[in-house]
């Protein structure tokens, strides 16, 4: 189920969606990594909706939680997100440029 706390993401940033279940770390973890980074996101519950789920896996081509888009650009699970932030790419994704294509 969707989030009816969160909102778009950020002033002027693309909206975030994560997908996540009820019982998992890395779910925690990615919420309060965007937590601290004034961040909000639309929180998708897989675990309650199988067609979300199902939603999910085409989109992601992943069956792990969580899984994370910024707008458009699937981000990844957790450690995508962190390896991102490491390498300076993931403040400019959060803020709305797009990402530059990989070769």
């Amino acid at each position: 189920m969707d989030n009816p706390t969160a909102d778009t993401g950020h002033a002027g940033g693309p909206p975030i969606t994560l997908y996540s279940t009820a019982i998992c770390p890395y779910c925690v973890a990615a919420k309060n990594f965007l937590k601290s980074k004034g961040r909000t996101w639309n929180e998708v519950r897989i675990d309650l909706d199988p067609a979300e789920r199902e939603k999910m896996v085409a989109l992601a081509r992943r069956t792990s939680v969580p899984q994370i888009f910024v707008g458009d650009v699937h981000v990844g699970g957790y450690d995508d997100m962190m390896a991102l932030h490491r390498a300076g790419k993931l403040e400019p994704l959060l803020d709305g440029h797009a990402p530059e294509a990989q070769a």
